[in-house]
Order: C-alpha cells, then sequence, then structure tokens
C-alpha cells in the first residue's frame, strides 16, 4: 500500500523562492530510487509559512532505504537522515544553511479516494 510523507517546512516569508530554486536544482534526484511513486513542492498561496514536501512511496522499507542512502544526504548538503526521517542539522560553518527554521515529517497511508 502507498505510504505518504510529508515534509512540512516553515520557511520564512522572504524565503520562499531560495526553497523553490533549491528544489528545482535537485529535480528527478529521487526519480530512480526503488519505492519512489511521486513528488510535489506545494506553495501555500495564503499568509501561511508552511511548505509542504508530498512524497509517495510504495512501502516504508522503501523511503527509509532512500533515507538511508547517499544520495539523500547528498541532497541535504551531506547530512544524512536522523531516526524520524529528517536531515539531520547542519554542522557549523556549513556551507549552505538551510531555508526552512522548522520542518516536522508526517507520515500518512491511502485510506481511500478516487482515480
Amino acid at each position: 500500500m502507498t505510504v505518504i510523507k510529508i515534509n512540512a517546512i516553515t520557511v520564512p516569508a522572504d524565503s520562499g523562492d531560495e526553497l523553490a530554486r533549491r528544489f528545482a536544482a535537485r529535480a528527478g534526484a529521487v526519480d530512480g530510487q526503488p519505492g519512489f511513486e511521486g513528488f510535489e513542492l506545494l506553495r501555500p498561496t495564503d499568509d501561511r509559512l508552511v511548505w509542504l514536501v508530498v512524497t509517495r512511496w510504495a512501502d516504508e522499507a522503501s523511503f527509509q532505504a532512500w533515507v538511508a542512502s547517499s544520495r539523500f544526504a547528498d541532497g541535504h548538503g551531506g547530512r544524512p537522515a536522523d531516526a524520524s526521517g529528517m536531515a539531520s542539522p547542519p554542522e557549523p560553518g556549513s556551507r549552505q544553511r538551510p531555508v526552512g527554521v522548522a520542518a516536522e515529517l508526517w507520515s500518512y497511508e491511502v485510506a481511500g479516494g478516487s482515480h
């Protein structure tokens, strides 16, 4: 059954374009990962500061294999995932600071819907 992972990233109002630019620069980075089914970056259309990164996976094991991979670490400034599946905090003095000021990883499975 499909597993949905949503990274809810709080981004300062003046940094959303940078977040979108960074995701565009890495477009397709996860496409070849076994079990990966799709991805969307959702920009808020109201005054919210939370952007959503929505990914779909064939199963939990496929997602866990992605976060344990070197490709995940490469795409997150060389930072491996922590136990929750989020990139670990950057090292002091690292080249590129994160755009987000906070993030949560939400996990769902499809329980119904339409095609």
